[in-house]
This record gives structure tokens, sequence and C-alpha cells, in this order.
């Protein structure tokens, strides 16, 4: 499909029939960032942490003329500076042969439509620092928080953090 032509697109929210899907789209966007091996969510995973009693983020597909060609994970964050919730773009992604038509742009008009709805008070994601889809994001009007790092605590750290005897720490800072 040229870049010229007028693409019939529809967003659409996800349902649990689209598990597989979304499995799909994260693990084309794992390699797109060199991450294939920090893949380690499954159907069953998606299934229950998106579809299940608790839901922890929102599904977005976007088609053309039915086909899946792209997706948005979004879930919210609460900003105490602005005192209303923010909404946080998990993915983007849309698939390599349907990028440069404006299904992008799309998905984030979605999701901004869906933060004012929500009166969320901004709109946030992390970027690879080598992704050239920065200057899309910078396109937008998006800024780039460069005095803002971000810290992670994950596997073996997070295990060891959960170990801390919480009433130990609590009667140290009485």
């Amino acid at each position: 499909m040229k870049k010229s032509e007028k693409v019939n697109l529809n967003i659409r929210k996800a349902s649990a029939e689209d598990v597989s899907l979304i499995l799909k789209f994260i693990k084309e966007l794992s390699v797109y960032e060199k991450m294939t091996k920090e893949v380690v969510a499954t159907e069953d995973i998606l299934r229950e942490t998106l579809f299940g009693d608790k839901s922890y983020a929102q599904v977005l597909i976007a088609e053309i003329e039915g086909k899946p060609v792209g997706y948005a994970l979004y879930f919210y964050n609460f900003s105490t500076f602005v005192g209303r919730p923010g909404l946080y773009i998990e993915d983007i992604f849309v698939s390599k042969e349907y990028r440069g038509q404006g299904i992008g742009t799309a998905l984030f008009k979605y999701c901004a439509h869906i933060a004012k709805e929500h009166k969320c008070g901004r709109m946030e994601w992390f970027v690879l620092k080598w992704n050239p889809a920065r200057k899309f994001y910078e396109n937008l009007g998006a800024k780039a928080m460069d005095e803002w790092l971000v810290y992670r605590l994950t596997g073996e750290a997070l295990d060891k953090m959960v170990e801390l005897d919480l009433s130990d720490s609590m009667s140290n800072n009485l």
C-alpha cells in the first residue's frame, strides 16, 4: 500500500478474543526494540491481567479493512502535583509494512481523546534513546523529560525488597 493512498482505518477496544493477536504485536515490538529475550508474557498471563477479574491495562487494536495492523496498550497513573490521573502509554506499535500512513498518529489521537474523557492531566510514555520515533513524538508536541531518570526493581532485587522485614523497617523509622 502506498503512503499516499487513503486507508480505511478502524480503531477498536480489544477483547479477550484478541489475546493471541496482542501477544503477536508484543513480540513484533520486542523484535523492533531488540528486546526479544525480555518477553515472558503468555496468552494466559495477558488473558488474566488484561481481561480477568481485575484489568490492569486497556488495549486498542488498529485495523485496515478488518486486518489488524497495530495496537496501543495504556493504563492510568496519578499525578499528585496535578491532582488528576494521567494516561500512561506502555506501547504503541504499527506493523512495519503499515508505518508512515498515519496509523500511529491515529492511535495517539485516540488515546488523547480517552485521556480528556477521563479528565487526565497528561499523557506519558517512555521511548528508547535510539528510537527514530522520537522525532514523530516531538512533531506531536511531546517534550522529553531529560531531568528525570527511570528506576526499576525487578527479579532478584524486587524479591529481596519483599523479603525485608517490614516491622524492622518501620520500628527503625519511628
